[in-house]
């Protein structure tokens, strides 16, 4: 963009510091929209695919949403292997209070997978018995050693 004059020219610097004065266009409603944001659960699992009995770590990762998020402050977590194992851990906890309280944003859990299969891997956030979030992955366990599936040098048969 090129200016003619010197007038021209001076109305630009103006209309620039206008622009960085003007006050954020965010309204409380939408504020309080934003703070009233559900978390969600993401479940990763390292590494997503191994050979019998396969060792995994999973994790479940609450992104988004409050801090002080009341439905996930102290949640019971649950974790359902998809093989028949389950495993449950709750916390005793301070009363929620708000703006001060804390959600726990991360949970790990190492799993070991006996059998070749593919298992469907949940994440579930309870408060006393009911289900306030939720999140799944899934495990691959191709045959090992043990079930045939690997020749002496390490490779497929």
């Amino acid at each position: 963009m090129t200016f003619s004059s010197a007038a021209s020219r001076s109305v630009v610097p103006a209309l620039l510091l206008c622009a960085l004065a003007v006050p954020s266009t965010m309204t409380a409603a939408d504020k309080d929209k934003k703070k009233d944001d559900k978390p969600s659960i993401q479940i990763k699992v390292n590494p997503a695919i191994g050979f019998a009995p396969f060792r995994a770590v999973l994790t479940a990762e609450v992104r988004g949403g409050p801090d002080d998020y009341e439905q996930f402050y102290c949640a019971a977590a649950e974790w359902d292997m998809g093989d028949g194992n389950k495993a449950e851990q709750s916390n005793d906890c301070d009363p929620y209070e708000a703006g001060k309280s804390q959600i726990k944003r991360r949970y790990a859990r190492e799993q070991i997978f006996d059998t070749p299969g593919e298992y469907q891997v949940l994440f579930r956030l309870k408060q006393r018995n009911k289900v306030v979030a939720t999140g799944q992955t899934t495990v691959r366990v191709r045959p090992g050693i043990r079930d045939g599936g690997l020749d002496d040098r390490g490779g497929d048969r």
